[in-house]
């Protein structure tokens, strides 16, 4: 498989996923500040622009919790989701999306502006209210969705990946982090595994 990420993106969570199951594949990162996402080359593999993207043997797949499914899926011995377990995998599915839906675009608020506004001034009021719908919006997974040690609970998902990297990004978006306590500990808790180590340094963050 080859991989394409951009450092620091939420391509975070697959590498991460791809590193736990020790998959045979070929890391590609792509510059954000030399516009590469735009380049002829990436558009034609994945039009959206964006990663995290995954080329497989049998085509190209995108999104952080369909690639994550998929890898979950492809290397059940990992055991990375409940695939046997309908309510579960769905309980799963349900905090990824969430994630994926509602998180993650309030962190997009920050620097993406230009995908609903188009005056300056309303780019300025996005990134004003982004500590606010962030916090808002971990305070969820801190009351209600994270059961802890992990998000499932006992067991170690794919669902933790995406959390850690989505967390990673809350002290640079302006959160109080004192108030997500849990959160904080399920980050320190994933720093401290080999895979996230792995995928860290591959990426050259800390």
């Amino acid at each position: 498989m080859k991989f394409y990420y951009a450092a620091g993106t939420c391509a975070l969570a697959t590498h991460i996923a791809l590193e736990e199951v020790g998959a045979d594949y070929v890391a590609v990162g792509i510059d954000f500040s030399k516009n590469q996402q735009r380049s002829s080359d990436f558009l034609t593999l994945n039009p959206k622009g964006r990663v995290p993207a995954l080329v497989t043997d049998k085509g190209v797949l995108t999104e952080t919790p369909a690639l994550l499914f998929y890898i979950a899926q492809t290397h059940p011995d990992a055991d990375l989701a409940p695939l046997g377990d309908p309510y579960q995998l769905a309980a799963l599915q349900s905090f990824n999306s969430y994630l994926c839906s509602t998180v993650h675009v309030a962190h997009a608020h920050k620097l993406r502006g230009s995908r609903w506004a188009d005056e300056v001034s309303s780019f300025d009021d996005m990134k004003r209210k982004v500590p606010e719908t962030m916090l808002s919006s971990m305070m969820l997974v801190e009351d209600g969705m994270l059961a802890g040690p992990y998000v499932m609970g006992e067991d170690y998902s794919i669902a933790d990946m995406y959390l850690f990297t989505l967390a990673r990004w809350l002290e640079g978006d302006g959160v109080d982090v004192e108030r997500l306590p849990g959160i904080i500990a399920h980050r320190n808790r994933m720093r401290a595994r080999p895979a996230v180590k792995r995928a860290l340094a591959a990426q050259g963050l800390d």
